[in-house]
């Protein structure tokens, strides 16, 4: 379904029943992915999986890619859904827009899981920023849509195959799929813009630190990918951090290791209940 957003739609899944949770996805993926873990939440949760602004088949605004900004489109999604509190759940760029969601809504937060990514500005982003692996934090712009245009397969492929621990458990299947959804019409200026706006986030994100989310959060890295360190952010901004590091995973947990993602995602939300 497609929901309303004052200055466009946001395409949302929604099943289940009981309390809501809210998944946010990040760059190389949708809400799509977020499959196995909606099917293990659906028994108990009203499970809200939308596509973010300007990617997957959601619209396409010309502005508005910080990630405060996209908190709004995520709150006003819930309450058109009739959605007061939720659990957020967030991946990858995810991370980042459930980070500002909780940070500018956290009377309607109950419970935050991150996974493997680092939040603008948060400590010790300064470190993390300057990594080689992150230079995709800077690109885009014109020319740099020109050079990927026809050849989304290609760049995504660099993502999947370098931030994965095991690359050949992104399947064929999965990536064709990406693949086409990236390739749609403006869909990588939207993707560019989403790390375009980092900038902007960090400085939020400074200003967002001075109060601590108290809600319970669990970090999650993956043990080949941003590991321990999803935790030593998070301690950072919240009070109440569990940490999780899952074995054998690269970045793209749900893709990597569903089963032990889920279960532990699944119990965390479970000991709020």
């Amino acid at each position: 379904m497609n929901v309303a957003t004052p200055d466009g739609t946001i395409h949302v899944r929604v099943g289940g029943s009981g309390p809501a949770v809210l998944l946010l996805h990040g760059f190389g993926d949708t809400g799509d992915m977020w499959a196995p873990l909606a099917a293990g939440l659906a028994g108990e949760h009203t499970v809200v999986a939308p596509d973010l602004r300007g990617m997957g088949l959601s619209s396409r605004p010309a502005g508005g890619y910080d990630k405060r900004t996209q908190a709004a489109d995520m709150r006003a999604v819930l309450d058109k859904l009739g959605i007061d509190r939720a659990d957020v759940v967030g991946h990858d760029i995810g991370t980042m827009v459930a980070y500002a969601y909780a940070a500018r809504y956290p009377d309607k937060t109950d419970r935050l899981v991150v996974m493997d990514a680092p939040v603008p500005g948060i400590p010790p982003w300064e470190q993390i920023v300057r990594s080689p692996q992150l230079w995709h934090f800077s690109f885009g712009g014109p020319d740099a849509e020109r050079l990927v245009a026809g050849r989304e397969r290609i760049y995504l492929d660099r993502f999947w195959n370098e931030f994965a621990g095991t690359p050949a458990k992104i399947d064929e299947e999965t990536r064709r799929h990406y693949a086409k959804l990236y390739a749609r019409k403006g869909a990588m200026h939207a993707a560019f813009a989403q790390f375009l706006a980092i900038p902007q986030d960090a400085e939020d994100n400074l200003r967002s630190m001075a109060s601590k989310l108290t809600m319970p959060v669990l970090a999650i890295g993956g043990a080949k990918s941003f590991g321990a360190n999803e935790a030593v952010v998070m301690r950072n901004a919240a009070t109440n951090v569990t940490e999780l590091v899952v074995p054998d995973a690269g970045h793209w947990l749900m893709e990597e290791q569903p089963a032990a993602t889920v279960d532990a995602i699944q119990a965390f939300l479970r000991r709020g209940k």
